[in-house]
């Protein structure tokens, strides 16, 4: 008997709580205009066929909040007004408006592509399959049982101890870092590493110096930050400022990926990284050192920083194990200059919260047990030889087509589309058939004076030689449809 009376209370109130937002929204809509009397209680619960005391709850509560008044001759509708009296506009104006209130630099933000189940050759995703799964799992199982009850409030604003004394050493001996564990701090990866440089390192509306062509999620949060974005040209020796440019246009920062450009995968050399140095400490620049996937490099030990060359380099430093672990688990970091280390401790801890103990306390204990390093030792192997797959398939499959760029590491290299084609059109045409190429043009700024590159982007992380084999066949026809005029 309780259970059916339940089930009868719950029918009236779902019934109740429904008639009220019907008459509510057809009031806010104009539906139901201003003077209209209402229906009487007991007519309208005839007509619905449900309970008078249903209805007398769903006017009772329009009158509360102030869309009906009740009079002795019925309820009428009052004026549904802002406080300064305007009528609101129908429900069509009201969504342009909303999005006009948006920001317009977020309007104007470049957007990723689209998820559409294409994810063959995406760049920037590495082997998940052939992430060790079960040593991982062993370190956070045993940070698990380490965690106290003070572990489950609000963090160090910095980031974990332990985490950033991992850091600390491991960037120093393999990247040449110089800095100690307090000029690190966690963050959750590279793009929020970027949002928290742009807002502390320039003020709104300075300039900020960015690769041309470059990585969208540099320029998304550089942009979001209120910063005006000037594109520097690209060459094979990275970054190709002109003289004139430092005085014509002198930057506040400068966004770079000098250990392997992002797209195009050339390497900064020695002379410009010295002679960026000098000049960024001539006009009060700062670097952005964005060393994202310098780990993996092919051929060869990972070179130097820019950040090491020099004690007192205007360098920010940034580092993600997005690529190196996965992207699930969102840590990065950034390592600032000891000069600035109080200021900026002082600005994280008003903007930002550290959480998520226990991975950040896994990954310390993955990176001082060795079991990082060899993870890396095993992935640079591996991506090296899904990387010579994939440039011996395109040799077999698209030649005449594409044209590989030299990349010295990472997980993807760059291809010029060499037929007469536009690399959005092939992109586009590639996706139905589960490829996930990414056009070179949409990395690309600037005015018809500026170099435009047409052809791709191609992560081989996730496609061991014999897949990569097929994906390429699968490509060929793609371009030879176009080409053709069948597409």
């Amino acid at each position: 008997m309780m259970a059916a009376y339940a089930r009868r209370a719950a029918r009236r109130l779902t019934q109740q709580d429904l008639l009220y937002e019907s008459l509510r929204r057809a009031i806010l809509d104009g539906d139901i205009v201003e003077g209209a009397r209402l229906a009487s209680s007991r007519a309208l619960a005839e007509q619905l066929g449900m309970a008078r005391n249903s209805v007398l709850y769903a006017y009772e509560r329009l009158v509360e909040e102030g869309f009906v008044t009740a009079t002795r001759h019925g309820s009428r509708v009052n004026a549904v007004t802002p406080g300064g009296g305007a009528v609101l506009p129908p429900p069509a104006a009201r969504s342009a408006g909303a999005a006009r209130m948006l920001a317009r630099r977020v309007l104007e933000l470049p957007r990723r592509g689209t998820r559409d189940g294409a994810t063959a050759l995406r760049p920037g995703v590495p082997a998940l399959d052939a992430f060790p799964f079960v040593q991982w799992r062993t370190s956070l199982e045993r940070a698990m049982r380490r965690l106290r009850a003070d572990d489950l409030g609000y963090g160090d604003s910095a980031g974990h101890p332990a985490l950033r004394e991992a850091i600390a050493q491991y960037v120093r001996v393999s990247r040449g870092v110089r800095c100690q564990p307090q000029q690190v701090f966690i963050t959750n990866g590279t793009q929020a590493s970027l949002d928290l440089c742009a807002r502390l390192f320039a003020d709104h509306g300075e300039r900020v110096w960015i690769e041309n062509p470059g990585y969208l999620g540099a320029r998304s949060a550089l942009l979001a930050g209120g910063l005006q974005l000037v594109p520097v040209s690209v060459d094979a020796a990275g970054m190709a400022p002109r003289a004139a440019d430092w005085h014509e246009a002198p930057p506040r920062l400068i966004y770079l990926t000098p250990s392997h450009q992002y797209p195009l995968g050339s390497v900064l050399s020695l002379e410009r990284r010295l002679a960026l140095i000098e000049h960024a400490r001539a006009c009060g620049a700062w670097i952005i050192e964005d060393d994202y996937d310098s780990e993996l490099r092919h051929g060869g030990p990972p070179l130097p920083s820019i950040q090491g060359l020099a004690d007192d380099t205007p360098v920010v430093y940034l580092g993600t194990f997005s690529k190196t672990m996965f992207p699930a688990l969102r840590i990065g970091f950034l390592v600032v200059p000891p000069d600035v280390t109080e200021q900026v401790a002082a600005a994280i801890g008003t903007l930002e919260r550290q959480g998520r103990v226990a991975e950040q306390t896994a990954l310390a204990e993955f990176i001082e047990s060795g079991r990082y390093a060899r993870h890396l030792r095993r992935m640079r192997k591996l991506y090296e030889e899904r990387r010579d797959g994939l440039v011996a398939a395109i040799g077999r499959h698209l030649a005449g087509m594409l044209t590989v760029s030299a990349d010295a590491g990472g997980m993807h290299l760059s291809a010029r589309l060499d037929a007469p084609l536009r690399d959005v059109d092939v992109s586009t045409a590639a996706r139905v058939h589960g490829l996930h190429l990414s056009p070179l043009s949409a990395y690309c700024l600037g005015g018809p004076d500026m170099p435009r590159y047409n052809g791709f982007l191609l992560g081989y992380a996730e496609a061991p030689p014999p897949v990569a084999d097929a994906l390429m066949a699968t490509l060929a026809r793609v371009i030879r449809e176009l080409a053709e005029g069948g597409g």
